[in-house]
């Protein structure tokens, strides 16, 4: 019976773990990556786009990000959008947008470490939310005699197990993140 409560928060566990590879994915290194920009608002056709809504990203080079517009008439709606809203500084080269995404000095790397532990620990406190939440439902089902005392101590451990295993993507992906912001 708790089985169902645990196999019910697996999802919402893997909800949490895609939002923060999505956090991260945006968090800005040397490495060029569509995910820093695609998506900043566009203001084309009296309204807001995302720029993958309008444009196709491609990073040719490690360091280069070239964004071709399908419709050529927003070229200027793009490279202003992207000037606006992120710390780059676009070049209309043609029919396309360029980025040269800068190299990061030692403080920018050290602050974009500080950004991604907060994230990774908002993760982690909701992750803990999620476990403290199935907890008391286990709790409460003892009480009212619907599982024994021995199988609210199976579920704490079989619970846990989940929590960990969510918590350990959190770490590997925190890593990771950090390596790559720190290598130069």
């Amino acid at each position: 019976m708790y089985k169902k409560l645990i196999d019910d928060l697996k999802p919402e566990l893997e909800k949490t773990t895609l939002h923060l590879k999505e956090d991260l994915m945006k968090i800005k290194t040397s490495r060029a990556t569509p995910a820093m920009v695609e998506d900043i608002e566009i203001e084309c056709y009296n309204q807001k786009f995302p720029l993958k809504q309008v444009a196709s990203i491609n990073v040719p080079q490690p360091r280069i990000l070239i964004i071709q517009p399908w419709d050529k008439s927003i070229l200027q709606d793009i490279e202003r959008g992207i000037r606006n809203k992120s710390g780059f500084s676009p070049i209309v080269d043609g029919d396309t947008v360029r980025i040269n995404i800068p190299t990061l000095n030692e403080e920018q790397r050290k602050e974009y470490c500080k950004i991604i532990a907060d994230r990774s620990e908002e993760a982690r406190i909701s992750v803990r939310l999620h476990r403290e939440k199935i907890w008391k439902q286990i709790q409460e089902m003892e009480k009212n005699g619907e599982i024994r005392e021995d199988d609210k101590f199976r579920a704490k451990d079989d619970l846990q197990k989940v929590i960990d295993d969510c918590n350990e993507k959190i770490d590997n992906m925190k890593k990771n993140k950090e390596s790559e912001v720190m290598t130069v």
